[in-house]
């Protein structure tokens, strides 16, 4: 299977334009990428785009601090699924589990899980680098309780990315049954699939097109 298979194509910055929203979207349909990931504003924009491309269409909540409400997160969600948003990547509470509240992480969860069952799949961002590995396996196992259908190591936008450790130990906590992405960092063919061997099943990665071409040329 082609690593692309693997990989949200993602173009999360502040300063992103339409014209490479555009360009993100012609990418992720020539290489056939998992998804493109961008902010909520450009999912109409994305939708029609990769209409009929098979590549679907991701888009972010509570990002990139997840400090904001519940009700404030649900709302997001549904207008993103409204907008016709595929997959929807949510940023945990990082204030409530560093003050010991699993209690309302659990409930922000399944109502996120809830609001968006039936038309995306819903990856919660747990922002690895704030974390014990103690939070981390608490992070995923409330996850999981809760109905998500990923667990994601981070926003890219905190002080550090992806580890091929942490992969591992969330892989671990969350068994076989649920998705674990890799994302932060990724910016080469080696480091996704170091990802990928340590129980990634989805790369977020602004890279993408360079990691595909990249394995290209050592299949060829």
């Amino acid at each position: 299977m082609s690593i692309a298979s693997y990989i949200d194509h993602t173009l999360l910055k502040q300063n992103a334009t339409a014209e490479q929203i555009d360009r993100l979207c012609a990418e992720a349909a020539e290489y056939h990428f998992a998804s493109v990931c961008v902010n909520p504003w450009f999912v109409p924009r994305c939708v029609k785009n990769l209409k009929d491309t098979g590549v679907k269409v991701c888009t972010v909540v509570g990002f990139p601090l997840g400090a904001t409400t519940t009700e404030t997160k649900v709302f997001e969600a549904l207008q993103a699924v409204r907008s016709g948003a595929q997959e929807i990547d949510m940023v945990m509470n990082v204030c409530a589990m560093k003050s010991g509240n699993l209690k309302a992480i659990e409930q922000e969860i399944q109502a996120l899980a809830a609001t968006v069952e039936g038309s995306a799949i819903l990856k919660v961002i747990i922002e690895t680098c704030l974390l014990t590995d103690e939070e981390k396996v608490l992070a995923c196992q409330i996850a999981k309780r809760a109905g998500a259908d990923y667990v994601k190591t981070s926003t890219g936008f905190s002080t550090g990315g992806a580890t091929v450790e942490d992969i591992a130990l969330m892989r671990k906590t969350v068994g076989a049954e649920m998705g674990v992405k890799a994302s932060g960092g990724i910016r080469d063919y080696a480091a996704a699939k170091a990802m990928i061997a340590a129980g990634a099943s989805r790369i977020g990665a602004s890279a993408g097109v360079a990691i595909v071409q990249a394995e290209r040329e050592e299949n060829k």
